[in-house]
């Protein structure tokens, strides 16, 4: 039991530090000087954003499976 916590926390401190460096990464794109983006473009990024963090919370607590869909802000 010991080992699985040990790996659990492990796993988590790496998971959570990458994610808070990718979420820094998003809001670099902020800079207009770099980027050009549309409100539609935000709320698209942070809708979906929010869906995934809300999709992971649920399997702590309910055993949902997991979204497989990859993101994609381009017109398909």
């Amino acid at each position: 039991m010991r080992d699985k916590r040990k790996k659990f926390v492990e796993l988590a401190e790496a998971r959570v530090n990458k994610t808070i460096k990718d979420i820094r990464l998003i809001g670099n794109l902020s800079n207009k000087a770099a980027y050009s983006f549309t409100e539609g473009d935000i709320r698209k990024i942070f809708r979906v954003l929010t869906k995934e963090l809300e999709t992971a919370r649920a399997r702590f607590s309910e055993g949902a499976g997991s979204g497989e869909n990859e993101f994609r802000l381009g017109d398909e």
